[in-house]
């Protein structure tokens, strides 16, 4: 899975100084994905596959090159029967060794470091955080440090366990809890202490909501999936937006509509001869999460990766996800979500400028600005970088490089960004 970005490192001095497909579980983690449209009366038409776990790291150094490396990762794959490996676990311990990188120049070591991972998967990213600050930190950074793994699914908090209790000395900053992210509950009171969450491919994965309009002037409408009794198949309903996450997806969608006046009398007369249908995903589940994250831990840092691009996607639709099976090895795509029953693969986009959005909104900022009267500044230093870069920057490129200079981390991964979301003094 493979596109470009045009994004540079130079800009880190700045950042650093219904029914709706549901889950199975009430929050996903990076090896779950699912439509957050519910099909009246039935369970979920989409189900998770098992989250891929690499018996040892892969030596890129002694691969002669590209050639080498794809029939290595085929073997792999044939040997595992996983379906894909994510980032952290394919270039372990060193894409994990990055982020730590990452936190230490930027974080407040003057109060204990503080780490909450979102959908941790298989304990991997912990562990290679850890190993590097035990390594490469002052040992008064590493004592006093804990990390919070936030797991949904208890086989998988177990193998976290497992996996960073190789080291010994981890188990006592290290802790996982099993509950739901979404649920701002189980956050407790509210953490005023600077704090760093992390989310490796996630997003792709959270719940979506499907909305559909006529044309490009009508108003927008939700997308229910309905099971008839006397045909075997789906269909959709579409109905007034009535879902309050819905409503301020749309609702941010719509402010630089606003801003720029968009919705002119002609491109309204225009759309009028010229009527266009429009579907669009939004990532409802991200902002239900952002909003729970916002209110429970004002002062995180946040550090986010995701694919911003997916190749060969057939579903129609803004933002629209990858929807494939694998059957004997080979890979079939769906170019429509409703026939995606039983055992699929599924990978929604982030679309990056609109997570920005999202996270400004739920930080209060964007909110404000609907307030012309309201000067009050950006409570978020955010940028978005391509994967590449900011590895470049924080990361050990040389690790992953095969002998004639062949890099799977930064050339193969051209798809994949990262977000960084620091707070400012705006915050209170």
């Amino acid at each position: 899975m493979l596109p470009r970005s045009n994004s540079s490192g130079k800009l880190f001095p700045f950042i650093f100084n219904k029914l709706k497909v549901t889950p199975n579980e009430p929050f996903a983690p990076s090896f779950q994905a699912f439509f957050s449209t519910r099909i009246v009366g039935e369970k979920p038409i989409l189900r998770s596959g098992a989250v891929g776990v690499l018996e040892r790291s892969i030596k890129f150094n002694q691969l002669e090159g590209r050639k080498a490396y794809m029939k290595h990762l085929d073997k792999i794959y044939k040997q595992s029967g996983i379906a894909w490996f994510t980032p952290v676990e394919l270039f372990k311990p060193w894409y994990a060794q990055g982020i730590a990188e990452a936190i230490l120049r930027t974080a407040n070591l003057s109060v204990p470091l503080k780490i909450y991972e979102i959908g941790g998967g298989s304990g991997t990213c912990a562990k290679g955080i850890l190993d590097y600050i035990m390594l490469n930190a002052p040992p008064r950074i590493y004592n006093n440090m804990t990390y919070t793994s936030v797991e949904i699914s208890p086989t998988l908090a177990e193998i976290q366990k497992q996996t960073v209790g190789e080291v010994h000395s981890h188990l006592s900053k290290f802790k996982v809890e099993h509950r739901d992210a979404m649920d701002r509950s189980g956050w407790g009171d509210v953490e005023q202490q600077p704090c760093w969450v992390i989310m490796l491919e996630v997003l792709d994965n959270l719940p979506h909501d499907l909305i559909y309009s006529e044309s490009q002037v009508s108003p927008w409408m939700e997308v229910w999936v309905e099971k008839q009794l006397d045909r075997e198949g789906l269909s959709e309903l579409y109905k007034p937006l009535h879902d309050s996450l819905i409503k301020r997806c749309v609702e941010i969608l719509e402010l630089d509509k606003n801003d720029t006046k968009q919705s002119s009398i002609v491109s309204k007369a225009w759309s009028k001869l010229f009527p266009k249908p429009r579907r669009c995903w939004l990532p409802t589940g991200c902002m239900k999460l952002l909003e729970v994250l916002h209110a429970a831990l004002p002062k995180m840092s946040l550090i986010a990766s995701d694919f911003s691009f997916l190749p060969d996607v057939k579903v129609p639709g803004e933002r629209a996800p990858l929807v494939s099976t694998k059957k004997d090895g080979h890979s079939s795509d769906y170019s429509n979500f409703l026939y995606a029953k039983g055992d699929a693969d599924i990978f929604f986009p982030t679309d990056f400028w609109l997570l920005e959005r999202i996270d400004h909104y739920c930080s209060g900022w964007l909110k404000l600005q609907k307030d012309k009267s309201s000067l009050q500044g950006k409570k978020r230093r955010t940028i978005t970088i391509d994967t590449s870069s900011f590895m470049e920057e924080f990361g050990l490129p040389s690790k992953t490089r095969t002998k004639d200079g062949y890099n799977p981390l930064l050339d193969d991964f051209k798809n994949t960004k990262f977000y960084l979301s620091v707070p400012t003094h705006n915050i209170n």
